[in-house]
């Protein structure tokens, strides 16, 4: 494989990480980059820009961009951060302060908090949204507001897969009076020169690859992880809150369609290249280019503070959040056990380590059926950890 982009001294073990990705864990297109106190060392490519092989398409070329899924969730918590730490937003004020439609059917002591570490209870939809409904954020928004929690918010976790961002969506545009996609674009993504997008604008259109699922190859057999039973039945079994969380879109949307990608739903449908989304985490962390900084340490300190830990009531294993990003645990490894970020089903990562500086991005145009911890995404950690050894 011709792997494109360059590495700074001492990181060479990513390289070959990310070569061997595609030599024996089935990559078809994809990018990583890591920032390091702000400066990028990594930017590396390769493949083809489509799922469906070099002979079918373009390359991948440096700034082509993917749909990062579940990724999208930790831009979207850095939203309500940067509004707390504007002194708009209060984490422990309810929901219905700011949203007063939310308070029905048992949900008047949601806390904002509770919004961003899956304490919320309405990972599902009694009548979930077809996608096009789930497109409009009226919609949605109505749709949590009238669900009854399955748990008493507050009391316990799980991951809300799909109603994230209703939540968080309707909450930025109670308190700012703007559309969560026009405020990523202004205030995070403008400012720091990311290519991130929830929400694609029609002229980034053509930089978009397109995604899809794909199996892992034979001879990575030996590195395919078995989930344990209890995870494969709750998948399988149709009335379970895993496949009713995922299912609250239905049926699936396609991934590839310009309409989709074009609404806002920042717990799944952001699109990024490998260096938007580390310099997004960079820039949580610390001045990127020695510039834009956009977290305080404080407000830091708040993101990865931990808030849900144990047995997750959708995700059926033990799962580690902090406020809108998962933290470093065996169901989601990350960079080291200061680390916080977030995945996406099936292969994209972004974080960020605040104790070494280093924000990490991977993004693919080929899904795996994992969840939590894509293998490629995990080689490419090790490798950097590898590096981070050698470069102190």
């Amino acid at each position: 494989m011709n792997v494109n982009g360059a590495v700074a001294e001492g990181f060479e073990p990513v390289r070959e990480a990310f070569a061997a990705n595609f030599e024996t864990l089935g990559d078809r297109g994809a990018a990583v980059a890591v920032y390091r106190d702000g400066h990028q060392v990594v930017d590396l490519w390769a493949g083809s820009k489509d799922v469906d092989g070099a002979a079918c398409t373009a390359p991948w070329e440096h700034g082509t961009a993917q749909i990062v899924r579940s990724a999208t969730k930790g831009v979207a918590a850095a939203v309500l951060l940067l509004l707390h730490q504007r002194g708009e937003l209060d984490l422990d004020a309810p929901v219905g302060s700011y949203w007063p439609e939310y308070k029905a059917a048992g949900k008047e002591r949601t806390l904002v908090r509770h919004l961003l570490a899956h304490r919320a209870g309405v990972p599902v939809l009694d009548r979930p949204l077809t996608p096009a409904e789930a497109a409009d954020p009226e919609r949605g928004a109505a749709a949590v507001a009238a669900q009854a929690p399955v748990w008493e918010p507050g009391t316990d976790h799980g991951y809300h897969a799909q109603t994230f961002s209703w939540l968080t969506g309707e909450l930025v545009r109670r308190i700012t009076g703007r559309p969560v996609g026009e405020w990523i674009a202004d205030e995070i993504a403008g400012p720091l020169g990311a290519d991130l997008w929830c929400g694609l604008p029609a002229a980034q259109s053509a930089r978009v690859g397109r995604v899809g699922q794909v199996e892992a190859p034979a001879q990575a057999g030996a590195l395919k992880t078995r989930p344990k039973p209890a995870v494969t039945a709750a998948y399988a079994d149709p009335d379970s809150l895993t496949r009713r969380a995922f299912a609250a879109i239905t049926p699936l949307p396609d991934e590839n369609d310009p309409a989709y990608r074009a609404a806002a739903l920042p717990a799944s449908n952001g699109i990024a290249t490998a260096d938007g989304l580390a310099r997004f985490y960079a820039s949580l962390i610390g001045e990127v280019d020695g510039g834009t900084r956009l977290l305080r340490p404080e407000t830091v300190e708040l993101a990865r503070g931990e808030q849900s830990s144990g047995p997750d009531r959708v995700l059926v294993v033990n799962t580690r959040f902090g406020l809108g990003y998962m933290l470093h645990g065996p169901a989601s490894p990350l960079l080291s056990p200061t680390s916080f970020g977030h995945p996406g089903r099936g292969g994209a990562l972004g974080l960020a380590d605040p104790e070494s500086g280093i924000a990490f991005g991977y993004v693919t145009n080929g899904f795996r059926s994992s969840v939590t911890a894509d293998p490629r995404a995990q080689a490419l950690l090790r490798a950097l950890r590898k590096a981070m050894t050698t470069t102190a």
